[in-house]
């Protein structure tokens, strides 16, 4: 991980992200220590709302948990800020004017200088600025969504809203858990090691699909044809769209890493533009069915036994 911060700024990028829930916190202490020499010369980005352990009082969006998560966060990181502090996902059992008056005492305190969203719904956002508004407290700069080529619903409501109430968006998982580097094939069984050879429920459930997969092949075919890479063709469509910040990358090596880097010695045309649209149609998924457990559809809450 050092290796790869270290060629990170070296290369002019200084913006890195991570969560409190990531290995129960082992990667806030793994990018703490990485960046501690030059802690001022990087944006750091953390997180606050997943579960934390098996009880219910270490996760959501309380004032009481979003104190002490902050506390916990800042220890592990090795600082005395968070550059930008996301809300990692919606909790409907706490009112928003709670969460939003939180976030509002986290900056008076020094603690964030500024706060995000991830996972949260259009209409989630919307509720949120008027909240601000409301309570004089700064409205969040970034959106994190789940957004790729294989997955447009983002542009449907949440991409709008973003730019709406001048949001910046920086997606996550631009390469679709792995799918969109091409390493699955439709005639091949996945990796023991990789997501999909593990059976994961998430990508199972979204993008590993046959149409996932077929469309891949068709995207390789026309890279491989450019002479470019698939993680720069995720890449660059991504950043292609004028409402996209950023783009949030999750090398496991510093090879992964250094083809990230090269992705921007590409170009993206309209070629590669048309190319997607025919393949995956604006704000539709790649396949039906496109749903991540992890984050349900909540419309429709039947009278029938389920």
């Amino acid at each position: 991980a050092r290796r790869i911060l270290d060629h990170a700024f070296d290369h002019s990028v200084n913006f890195v992200d991570t969560a409190d829930v990531y290995h129960k916190g082992l990667s806030e202490e793994i990018v703490g220590q990485a960046i501690q020499e030059r802690r001022q010369d990087w944006i750091l980005a953390s997180k606050a709302g997943n579960p934390m352990s098996g009880t219910g009082l270490k996760q959501g969006l309380s004032r009481r948990w979003m104190m002490q998560a902050l506390e916990d966060s800042l220890m592990r990181l090795g600082t005395e800020w968070i550059d930008i502090w996301y809300l990692h996902l919606a909790d409907h059992e706490t009112p928003l004017e709670e969460t939003v008056l939180t976030i509002g005492q986290a900056i008076q305190s020094g603690k964030i200088r500024y706060w995000g969203i991830s996972n949260f719904q259009a209409w989630q956002i919307a509720e949120l600025a008027r909240q601000c508004d409301l309570l004089s407290v700064p409205r969040p700069i970034v959106c994190q969504p789940y957004y790729n080529a294989l997955n447009r619903m983002p542009e449907v409501e949440i991409l709008p809203a973003c730019e709406y109430y001048g949001i910046g968006v920086v997606p996550y998982s631009p390469l679709a858990r792995g799918v969109l580097t091409g390493k699955y094939r439709v005639d091949q069984a996945p990796e023991p090691g990789s997501r999909a050879g593990r059976n994961d429920a998430r990508i199972m459930s979204t993008e590993f699909r046959e149409e996932s997969l077929r469309i891949t092949e068709r995207l390789m075919k026309h890279t491989c044809e450019r002479g470019t890479s698939m993680v720069a063709y995720a890449l660059l469509w991504l950043l292609n769209n004028r409402n996209v910040t950023s783009v949030i990358a999750g090398p496991r090596t510093f090879e992964q890493w250094e083809s990230y880097i090269a992705a921007f010695d590409a170009d993206f045309t309209k070629e590669d533009e048309d190319l997607l649209n025919s393949l995956v149609p604006a704000g539709h998924p790649s396949t039906p069915g496109y749903n991540d457990p992890k984050y349900p559809i909540t419309g429709r809450p039947v009278n029938t036994p389920t």
